[in-house]
């Protein structure tokens, strides 16, 4: 288990400013955390393989621990984007965190009813970036939960103790 756990999270970051763009990166690369930054809505699709209206691929695409995507982009907002990846088998346990420079308290609510784990105001600061780690963790735990079950049968059907430590130990090296 050699790899600090901020290294092993990848965050989409999504914003049509370079600005803000250029600034969220910074902050992220600064937090350990590796950092894909794209500037729409639709690349930020394509990158995550749903682009087109079917649902995604999931054996193409490069695993993401968090979106945090800006609210008011042209042509697809973070809203419009935070709908399509909820609606995605494969991708509705991505938590997303949605930012903004505009204080709507209807849009706030609007996003995290929709399923958005955090709003934040821009300009984002380096105290918020540090409130997405546990947003991260519990993605983390949703996609290994299914191995740990898969592993604890296998265990049951027909593996001696010492066996079932080591599957333990793999599984635990993954989380």
């Amino acid at each position: 288990m050699g790899i600090s756990t901020e290294a092993q999270f990848h965050v989409l970051a999504v914003d049509d400013s370079i600005i803000d763009r250029k600034l969220i990166e910074t902050l992220l690369k600064t937090s350990s955390y590796q950092v894909t930054a794209v500037d729409s809505g639709t690349k930020a699709l394509e990158f995550l393989g749903l682009y087109d209206d079917e649902d995604d691929d999931d054996s193409a695409r490069i695993p993401i621990s968090l979106i945090i995507t800006d609210y008011s982009m042209p042509g697809m907002t973070g809203y419009d984007l935070l709908r399509r990846i909820k609606k995605s088998t494969s991708l509705k346990d991505v938590p997303v965190v949605i930012m903004s420079s505009e204080n709507v308290p209807s849009r706030i609510d609007r996003c995290l009813e929709e399923g958005a784990e955090e709003f934040f105001m821009k300009p984002v600061q380096l105290s918020d970036v540090k409130r997405l780690k546990p947003h991260m963790l519990k993605g983390r735990a949703k996609e290994v939960q299914p191995k740990i079950y898969k592993r604890k049968a296998s265990m049951k059907e027909n593996q001696s103790p010492s066996k079932a430590r080591k599957a333990c130990n793999s599984v635990l090296e993954v989380i």
